[in-house]
């Protein structure tokens, strides 16, 4: 006797008239598969038999069956850097290729010879123009992100400025509304401060500390009613010094035209601040180093511009030579070690260091040449040159003759 597929010998038709009958809650797709696993099970097909001689081995007493020989694992597919496009008519190696955007070729720039058709952009879908844009028509669907040094979240919707009187009525209000006038000032600051770092050609870390600096001290009450002027001078002098790129006092006032007074006297109020800050924040918390439970120390303060930094400033702007410049900057850290100047401005140190080091090597530079970028007078460069030229043999070491320094060109004070 045949067996059948009963999934196949009723139609759809038979089996919900039979359900239906019988009361039965099933439907034809149910009883097919059903069917078609009773079916399947019925004419499933033996398992292959093992090879005789696979069964007949017997292992001896002691002996250990052969391992299995393991299953290599599929590896993960990686970009192969080594297999680079070149032109087959040019063969040249690095192949000098020009991809035209408007027709999606690749080409070779040499021969002109079509590599690929039809590629895919992967560049910007625009080039947005939002500063020099007249007619309010930016093409970019999303803003700006969060800044952490604007206070609130800075996930505000804004309306689009259209045509109409209407719709530019309702973009006026809607910026009325969310107005931040708190915002506001710090973004004129921040603006400042980048244009003064501009000025003097400053790296960005500068910039991005002097911009905390002034975050900080304008959500204290401490700077209540100073001047902004004098706190955005003080905030980049001491961006300058903690980020290792000193300036004088003298330069920080020639350049925001606030007095020397003002800048000093905030400057000290902006450390003070800082100090206390940190103290407070770190007061009882240790971390630990080695084993050892050590105390996190906070802001320590700064201290006084060092000669050997401006030494090297200075010459350049004097445009002295790299051997000259080394010579001053060994001068200037000899003479902080000896401590012969001790207690004298670090411009008027400075400005002496070079003024000798311009002897020693031959690229004599006047006091008053000097006195321009150094911003001391000739009178207090020649006194400060004499106090140097009597501590000359504790001055210059071996080191500096070395680099073709000769005490005999040196100048006697008069």
């Amino acid at each position: 006797m045949r067996l059948s597929n009963t999934a196949i010998t009723y139609s759809p038709l038979f089996i919900r008239c039979y359900a239906k009958q019988h009361k039965l809650r099933v439907t034809s797709k149910g009883i097919k598969k059903r069917a078609t696993r009773r079916f399947e099970a019925a004419f499933q097909p033996p398992a292959p038999r093992k090879p005789l001689a696979q069964m007949a081995q017997v292992l001896s007493p002691g002996a250990l069956p052969e391992p299995e020989p393991p299953t290599k694992k599929q590896e993960e597919w990686s970009e192969n850097l080594n297999v680079r496009m070149i032109c087959k008519d040019c063969k040249e190696d690095p192949p000098n290729l020009y991809e035209d955007h408007s027709s999606g070729d690749l080409m070779c720039a040499d021969c002109g010879l079509v590599m690929m058709q039809r590629t895919v952009d992967m560049s910007s879908e625009w080039r947005t123009f939002s500063n020099d844009d007249q007619g309010n028509d930016d093409p970019s669907r999303v803003g700006d992100g969060p800044n952490a040094l604007l206070n609130g979240a800075q996930l505000n919707t804004s309306i689009a400025f259209g045509d109409g009187l209407k719709s530019r009525e309702l973009h006026r209000a809607q910026s009325k509304a969310n107005l931040d006038k708190g915002n506001k000032g710090l973004l004129q600051a921040y603006k400042q401060i980048g244009a003064l770092c501009d000025g003097w050609q400053l790296p960005g870390t500068v910039s991005d500390t002097a911009k905390h600096l002034y975050k900080d001290a304008d959500e204290s009450k401490l700077f209540k009613g100073k001047s902004q002027e004098a706190l955005i001078a003080g905030c980049v002098f001491l961006a300058c010094r903690r980020n290792n790129v000193p300036r004088s006092f003298r330069e920080v006032m020639e350049l925001t035209k606030v007095s020397k007074k003002e800048i000093g006297r905030t400057f000290k109020t902006l450390e003070q601040f800082l100090m206390n800050r940190d103290k407070e924040s770190n007061k009882g918390k240790v971390s630990i180093a080695g084993g050892q439970l050590v105390a996190q120390e906070g802001y320590t303060g700064t201290k006084t511009a060092n000669p050997a930094e401006l030494c090297e400033r200075f010459c350049d702007v004097l445009n002295l030579p790299r051997a000259t410049s080394n010579v001053a900057v060994g001068l200037a850290e000899r003479m902080t070690a000896t401590g012969v100047l001790a207690g004298r401005s670090p411009l008027s140190t400075t400005a002496a260091c070079i003024y000798m080091a311009g002897h020693l090597m031959n690229q004599i530079k006047s006091a008053k040449e000097i006195q321009v970028v150094a911003h001391v007078s000739d009178s207090t460069i020649r006194h400060a040159y004499k106090l140097l030229y009597q501590e000359k043999d504790k001055l210059i070491t071996e080191d500096i003759l070395a680099r073709g320094a000769d005490p005999e060109r040196l100048p006697k004070p008069s």
